[in-house]
């Protein structure tokens, strides 16, 4: 079991256990976590999963898919930003993300 913590714009918290090999959207989308979207369900086809990750430093890179949607992204993008439906929980990996603002 891993923890995925979502901080949110208004400085909440929502934090979840979460099972290896789950995504950070689905985990957000199955809990109702406010702020992720996944209009599209994972298939890298929008933006409205879009979180900053803050630890770990990094999630891996993106693909150049992924970095091709984070254009689309409605709030600004950053240099860790990342789309959760291609982050992945992996073995005793604790993930922190902030949500943006807001999604399309």
């Amino acid at each position: 079991m891993c923890k995925v913590v979502y901080r949110h714009a208004d400085g909440t918290e929502t934090a979840l256990d979460a099972d290896e090999g789950q995504s950070l959207m689905n985990i957000a989308v199955q809990h109702g976590v406010p702020g992720i979207i996944g209009e599209c369900g994972g298939e890298l086809m929008c933006a409205t999963c879009h979180v900053y990750v803050v630890s770990p430093e990094t999630g891996g890179p993106a693909t150049e898919e992924e970095d091709e949607m984070l254009e689309f992204a409605a709030c600004p993008r950053r240099e860790n930003s990342r789309l959760c439906c291609q982050l992945v929980v992996g073995p005793d990996v604790e993930f922190v993300v902030e949500t943006p603002e807001a999604q399309r």
